[in-house]
């Protein structure tokens, strides 16, 4: 399986700055998504740190052990990395004032071949796309998620309530945190995307449906995700990580040769 991937941030609207910090590497087929908090700039410095101490550390990982490690090898790996990356942003914030009570949400994939393993933290996203139907492959840690689980709240009032943003678990905040992880198959065609809260809470899964299964480029999709976030009010910064995947060409040509075709 090949994977091209596309990335884009914006402060939206209502923001000066960007607290979203958003990256891939493409030869570990490694990507990563964090939305920071915190306050002054330290939301900023959080998703940083998170996003690059993860590229650094599991990509070496990965490049390292190949792309033919198994799903729990890589599973431990995500958690050991996502632990060492806590305890950094959660040291920083104790030593220095200034930074005191940051944190970031996560969502990071490793996308080997067919298998997807997608790991995630607060209420940063990841979508897939498949044969036009939209899915929601994460499940928010958040106040909202827990009360409509608990059949307090539905999903439409969710949707209007003024407790959008506070997440159950973050990055950094505590001295240790919960990584979920899941594995997923994928399928020649699927687009996953990851993406912050304000992409998810600006345009409806609709619309999000609508423009990745448009026949524009994976760049052009992520900018047009953009430009609707912005277009419904822009309320936050929205960042979008697309990764297409598509069928090997050379397996393909090598089976058409088989096949005599």
């Amino acid at each position: 399986m090949n994977y091209e991937f596309s990335i884009r941030t914006d402060p939206g609207l209502a923001r000066e700055n960007n607290e979203d910090s958003v990256t891939f590497d493409e030869p570990t087929r490694l990507a990563v998504l964090a939305d920071g908090m915190g306050g002054y700039n330290a939301g900023e410095i959080a998703s940083g740190m998170a996003t690059a101490f993860i590229k650094s550390e599991l990509g070496r990982w990965l490049s390292q052990a190949g792309r033919h490690a198994n799903a729990r090898e890589v599973r431990r790996a995500m958690e050991i990395c996502v632990d060492n990356a806590n305890r950094s942003i959660f040291n920083a914030a104790n030593s220095n004032p200034q930074y005191s009570g940051m944190g970031t949400t996560l969502v990071l994939g490793v996308f080997q071949d067919g298998r997807a393993m997608l790991g995630h933290i607060g209420d940063s996203r990841c979508y897939r796309l498949r044969a036009g139907e939209l899915a929601q492959v994460t499940k928010d840690h958040s106040l909202l998620q827990e009360q409509m689980d608990a059949g307090l709240i539905t999903a439409e009032q969710a949707a209007t309530s003024s407790n959008k943003n506070l997440v159950t678990r973050a990055l950094g905040v505590e001295d240790a945190v919960l990584l979920e992880v899941n594995e997923h198959r994928v399928d020649p065609g699927d687009i996953y995307l990851m993406c912050s809260d304000g992409l998810s809470d600006m345009v409806d899964d609709e619309n999000i449906a609508r423009i990745l299964g448009n026949d524009a480029a994976l760049d052009q999709k992520a900018a047009e995700l953009i430009d609707a976030a912005n277009a419904n009010g822009g309320r936050d910064n929205i960042s979008v990580l697309l990764a297409r995947a598509d069928a090997d060409s050379k397996k393909r040509g090598l089976i058409s040769r088989l096949l005599g075709k």
